[in-house]
């Protein structure tokens, strides 16, 4: 990896529980790392304490919390929000168990936490669209599309869902779906760099953003131009049937102010790029301002976050649950067997959508618009 990189290069796609272990020995050290408070506990100057916990290193995709806490989003709505280095044993168990209140998420990793009892749920999705992007080194002249990944070797973090994307690309492109796998480790950039791997999983507009400034350049594929139904990157803001139940109030509140941030960062790209490197948590994460804005930029040219001008105008809510696309994508697991309960078995139904999220939390865009212009 170049030596200007200052992350790892972790990728492989939803991959988060595993990511959070290898992860947060990069924030271990920073001011934020440490137990939660207890759920309701006062924070200071009489502010209601709220626990956020990272799922992996601190990036764009956890932008709009860190531009909340700066910018006063969550004081002005009584509540004192820590922002937590990711957990060893993953930010979803950790919420699940009451050890954090919310997290970073994906609709994804939410119904496969439920399978298994986690009771879980998605309550403002940040991202509309997958930015899931699937490569080989740029220098590797043996792969021009998907089709050439049989036979290969795919750098994987484990996990039947990449697996059962990876076989539905490769088919759609006219190949087998057969390859061979070894364990990605900590970087799937070195995997693919040492010759270990062939090809592997990245997100466009992180490690895509890395590859372009920094090398190695990569040649990659999209899911959506082969052949993978809806959105398996829903991330959003996740939080505990049980923390929800107790503490609807606060709940509101934070999604409020939290749509605030990611409005803020999706108008204010640059800022918010300031903002986050500038962080306790930037720095110690090693986060370049150029790189940081880099990926701003990629997200809004890209509108991963959703139709800016409707945004804009009013006539679209940001966080705005997308049921059909997830549900498009759970049947699409459930059909290519990806799905296992706790005890290992095959379930029998895909999971409703419905069952995995809400947006009764979420504020008007109105109101998130007049909020960021105060």
């Amino acid at each position: 990896m170049h030596a200007k990189v200052f992350v790892k290069g972790i990728s492989g796609r939803r991959t988060i529980k595993i990511i959070a272990a290898v992860l947060a020995v990069f924030i271990a050290g920073s001011s934020v790392a440490g137990c939660s408070a207890p759920w309701g506990k006062t924070g200071g100057k009489g502010l209601a304490k709220v626990v956020f916990m990272m799922s992996w290193a601190p990036d764009t995709n956890h932008i709009g919390v860190f531009v909340a806490r700066e910018k006063g989003y969550y004081a002005k709505l009584g509540l004192d929000v820590d922002i937590l280095a990711a957990s060893q044993t993953g930010a979803e168990q950790s919420v699940s168990g009451g050890g954090a209140d919310f997290t970073l998420s994906s609709m994804a990793n939410v119904a496969d936490a439920n399978i298994k009892d986690g009771q879980l749920s998605l309550i403002m999705q940040v991202q509309q669209k997958t930015s899931a992007i699937w490569c080989s080194l740029a220098s590797n002249k043996a792969i021009a599309s998907p089709k050439d990944f049989d036979g290969k070797t795919f750098a994987t973090f484990g996990g039947s869902e990449s697996d059962a994307v990876v076989k539905r690309m490769i088919r759609k492109a006219g190949g087998k779906g057969e390859f061979d796998k070894v364990t990605a480790g900590t970087s799937t950039f070195s995997a693919l760099s040492s010759g270990r791997a062939d090809f592997g999983g990245f997100y466009a507009t992180w490690e895509g953003i890395q590859a372009e400034m920094y090398g190695p350049k990569l040649k990659c594929f999209t899911e959506p131009d082969y052949g993978v139904p809806g959105n398996a990157d829903e991330l959003g803001i996740v939080s505990s049937s049980a923390y929800l139940k107790q503490h609807p109030d606060i709940a509101e509140k934070f999604v409020k102010a939290t749509q605030e941030g990611y409005m803020y960062s999706y108008t204010h790209p640059d800022d918010a790029a300031q903002i986050l490197a500038g962080s306790s948590e930037g720095k110690v994460a090693g986060l370049r301002p150029d790189f940081v804005k880099r990926s701003m930029a990629a997200i809004t040219s890209g509108q991963y976050w959703g139709d800016i001008s409707r945004l804009k105008n009013g006539t679209s809510t940001f966080g705005a649950i997308d049921y059909a696309s997830g549900q498009k994508y759970f049947d699409f697991l459930f059909e290519s067997g990806a799905y296992k309960d706790a005890q290992g078995r095959p379930v029998k139904s895909a999971p409703a959508a419905t069952a995995q999220a809400t947006g009764k939390y979420l504020a008007s865009q109105e109101a998130v618009l007049k909020g960021i212009e105060r």
